[in-house]
């Protein structure tokens, strides 16, 4: 009956020039899912998996933390690494989703890679390539399933040539939405999305980046920031991150102010800023700070600052020229300064779980207001019962019979008698 339904549609677009939305459910669950494990097998015959057990069960752990709050679990995503120089990610129908092995050379942080998995699995979760096939594609898709796939191209070589062929800018955009709240919900960095947009462009501006996967049709870049800083500042991120025109980033809340200047390597101060100023914000997540959590591992040339298990920063000789003799000094007074951060953090937090919790309280008051306000107003409407009044000449007959009756026996009692 389905066939026939769609080869019914696909005759009536033709004669009448009537495109079907792209929702039109020609391609079911278990065609996409068939669709992107024919598509993986090909991905991974192509380019092969990177050997590497511990960096693939890293990739899958935290692809697997953002498919679980992307709001579509239908389907078993699967996580992995090709063994590839490209910097790329792709996502095939179905949950199939992979990364170039270059990428993880270009972003080594577990929240750089939250960014790009977050994106990926954006596209999945909003089914983007099945939409883009069955829009773009319906006519030939309606004469393969008509037809039990004998009439053209393959679901399989659709799938294949739509992932290749890039996503519309409208659904780059809806990815990016969707990776912000997958990052932020699965807690990780909030200000990921913002790194690996800013890092991809800046590989883009020196001609590294592909025609297709992570760098198709990607909306402008300065629109595309203005865009995951709104959903930022929608979350209420804190804190925050200010960009100076001399290049320092500076951390800020309320009147506390932390600077990162230097760059290092491909890894610009802005995108330092934005990892300590993101684990700060998943750190207070867990609750009240503790200054005593911040701990400073001093390897010589560097040294890093961490919040209990949490990685913060890491400073280099470099940061600290002119400021201290050398990377694990400059580290003990940035954690100094992180302590102040504390307090401050602490009292903000307070501050707002207060306000939250007065206007709940004055949410529920006005909700029980409202009800016991209709609930008088139903009783004042209510119908008062009215007793029954029997007519006045009946109650009249009533009393003259009964005085008759009493009559009678009054005349009675005296014959008796006599």
């Amino acid at each position: 009956m389905k066939k026939i339904l769609l080869a019914f549609v696909f005759v009536l677009c033709v004669v009448f020039g009537i495109t079907p939305p792209a929702q039109a459910g020609m391609i079911s669950l278990e065609q996409e899912i068939e669709m992107g494990r024919e598509t993986a097998k090909s991905l991974e015959a192509q380019y092969g998996l990177y050997q590497d057990d511990a960096m693939q069960e890293r990739v899958n752990r935290i692809g697997q933390r953002l498919a679980a709050v992307s709001g579509r679990t239908e389907i078993e995503y699967s996580f992995k690494v090709l063994n590839h120089n490209e910097v790329n990610a792709l996502a095939c129908p179905g949950g199939f989703i992979y990364v170039f092995k270059g990428l993880i050379d270009y972003m080594p942080s577990d929240t750089e890679l939250a960014g790009v998995l977050g994106h990926e699995v954006g596209h999945v979760a909003k089914k983007h390539t099945v939409n883009s096939i069955e829009k773009q594609l319906w006519t030939t898709l309606a004469l393969i399933v008509a037809t039990g796939g004998r009439g053209g191209m393959s679901l399989i070589g659709a799938a294949q040539q739509a992932l290749f062929a890039g996503y519309s800018r409208t659904d780059e955009r809806g990815a990016d939405k969707e990776g912000f709240y997958n990052t932020v919900n699965a807690g990780f960095n909030p200000y990921a999305m913002l790194i690996t947009a800013n890092k991809l462009e800046d590989l883009a501006e020196q001609g590294g980046g592909a025609s297709y996967g992570l760098f198709s049709s990607h909306p402008e870049p300065e629109e595309r920031v203005k865009r995951i800083q709104k959903y930022l500042k929608e979350y209420d991120i804190a804190p925050m991150v200010v960009l100076n025109e001399n290049g320092v980033a500076t951390i800020k809340e309320n009147d506390w102010t932390f600077n990162i200047s230097q760059d290092i390597g491909s890894t610009k101060a802005e995108y330092r800023a934005y990892m300590l100023a993101g684990s700060l914000w998943v750190a207070r997540q867990r609750g009240e700070i503790n200054p005593d959590y911040f701990v400073v591992y001093d390897n010589g040339s560097s040294a890093h600052i961490y919040y209990d298990d949490i990685q913060l920063l890491t400073v280099y000789n470099q940061d600290a020229v002119g400021i201290s003799p050398n990377a694990g000094a400059y580290a003990a007074a940035c954690t100094k300064m992180l302590r102040e951060w504390a307090s401050i953090a602490n009292y903000n937090d307070k501050i707002k779980k207060d306000k939250a919790f007065a206007e709940e309280q004055k949410r529920l008051a006005e909700e029980k207001a409202k009800l016991e306000k209709e609930q008088a107003k139903k009783a004042a409407e209510k119908p008062k019962e009215k007793k029954e009044k029997k007519p006045f000449w009946l109650v009249r007959f009533f009393r003259w019979m009964g005085r008759g009756i009493a009559s009678i026996f009054s005349e009675l009692k005296k014959v008796h008698w006599q």
